[in-house]
């Protein structure tokens, strides 16, 4: 292989450069500097002791130039003279190039039909042959893709004047240049294709078990996951209807009226039914009204859509107690319900005397389900407790937290768990939150009439036992 030459013009020294040139280029293609083929300038520096003189003028930064094309609905304006004007601007046609920052060597042609100035951390190359930009662009673009382009300075990187002129440049004639750049579009293009479509597969990956498993969440709360033998066996047998199961909550809550355990209030349970005109209707004492537009979907016919409150004996939010450094008795804040579970780590800790002041039903019992009512980003979350995962006597919730507390032997915690973790409930959160924009909040009367699709207790089991198959599955 015979060696490369370079000889500076202005000083007629002749220098071997084969060390610089990194393949053999064909033949009828030269070596030379971009300085050698463009006349480079650099815009004009933004500061504030530079706002005197001259008339204000639109110019181009470095956040307005990306590879390829121009964001011009952030222009800014600063005030250049005619002089200023002729050596710091863009005419149509000029190659523009980032000088510095992480995206130091970004670049793309000026193609308006108006001039426009540039500040100076953005380079003009202006080409002394027509023609030559978008073969000039494709060559330092691939040099930045390929880590190829070496920046000046560590903190803040950059591609000086200097280096710039100084980039040797595999130059082939006009028409070859011209068939590089269309073959670069062309697979650029594919590229971009391909780039799009391996981003929406790295994403349908990622996010694949997360959608199957809401998927299947929602199909076994609207009952789609059921067994055709089980179901007409459950509607066929009375003593595991939903009639009968409401029935026996009904003889529950009397019993707890008597003993004073709940008001008598909590008896105005209210009934939802289907009548011959095919909508649903709510009867509650001597009143009925369509709900229909409330029902978010058809349930089986062994089922039953319910409120809350109507098999539930007790929802209510926690209090904002005093807290304690001493560990004994956690109470159950937003952070400790989540997604994944419940973390009792995460609990502060109340004064141990204050327990005392506690009535017996705010005490956390086993399998009660603990609801986020305020924030925007913990809105909606739930979790179970589960008395045998607390190391400590006694828990409580603070007042950002609605305690569920379902009729357990006839009421499943885990079915209701995964009907407020489906898309149904969760979709909706919001709209039925109340409060700003900054703190929406889930109020107590709210949660006492959600609208719950309640199956026989047998059926609640054998969902609930589908889903976690289902969510191991995945896993």
């Amino acid at each position: 292989m015979s060696s490369y030459y370079e000889k500076i013009l202005a000083t007629g020294e002749v220098k071997c450069i084969d060390e610089e040139v990194p393949f053999e280029i064909p033949k009828g293609w030269e070596w030379t500097r971009i300085g050698n083929i463009f006349n480079h300038t650099s815009g004009k520096q933004q500061s504030s002791s530079n706002k005197g003189g001259g008339t204000p003028q639109k110019f181009i930064t470095t956040s307005n130039l990306y590879w390829g094309h121009f964001v011009l609905d952030n222009v800014k304006v600063m005030n250049f003279t005619d002089e200023e004007i002729k050596t710091c601007s863009a005419t149509k046609g000029d190659l523009l190039v980032c000088e510095g920052g992480a995206g130091y060597g970004r670049s793309a042609i000026w193609n308006e039909d108006y001039d426009i100035c540039l500040q100076n951390h953005v380079h003009r190359l202006r080409p002394c042959i027509n023609g030559i930009c978008e073969y000039v662009y494709y060559f330092i673009y691939l040099l930045k893709e390929s880590n190829n382009l070496a920046s000046v300075g560590t903190a803040m990187p950059g591609l000086s004047a200097n280096r710039l002129k100084g980039l040797l440049l595999p130059f082939p004639p006009i028409n070859e240049q011209k068939r590089i750049v269309s073959k670069m579009e062309e697979l650029i293009s594919l590229i971009n294709r391909y780039a799009k479509a391996q981003q929406s597969l790295d994403e349908l990956n990622q996010n694949i078990n997360e959608k199957i498993k809401k998927s299947c969440l929602q199909e076994a709360i609207q009952g789609w996951l059921n067994c055709p033998k089980l179901s007409t066996l459950l509607s066929n047998q009375k003593d595991v209807s939903v009639e009968n199961l409401l029935e026996r909550i009904k003889e529950e809550k009397l019993r707890l009226v008597k003993e004073g355990k709940l008001k008598k209030s909590a008896l105005n349970d209210s009934v939802i039914f289907r009548d011959d005109d095919n909508r649903y209707y709510e009867k509650i004492g001597e009143d009925t009204v369509c709900i229909d537009d409330e029902i978010p979907f058809d349930i089986p016919v062994n089922w039953a859509w319910v409120r809350l409150d109507d098999i539930c004996s007790f929802i209510h939010r926690g209090k904002s107690p005093k807290y304690s450094l001493i560990k004994k008795y956690p109470v159950v804040a937003q952070k400790c319900n989540q997604w994944s579970g419940f973390s009792i780590e995460k609990a502060k800790f109340i004064e141990p005397q204050s327990i005392s002041s506690y009535k017996e039903e705010y005490i956390l019992q086993d399998e009660d389900l603990m609801w986020n009512s305020t924030g925007l980003g913990t809105l909606g979350r739930m979790a179970i407790y589960y008395k045998k995962l607390n190391p400590y006597e006694l828990a409580v919730a603070d007042s950002h937290v609605t305690v569920i507390r379902p009729y357990k032997q006839y009421v499943v915690s885990e079915y209701l768990y995964y009907y407020f973790a489906s898309n149904t409930v969760q979709s909706v959160i919001e709209d039925k939150s109340d409060g700003s924009t900054k703190q929406k909040e889930l109020s107590t009367k709210t949660v006492k009439s959600y609208l719950v699709p309640l199956p026989p207790m047998e059926e609640q089991m054998r969902i609930v036992e589908k889903v976690e198959e289902l969510t191991q599955l995945l896993k």
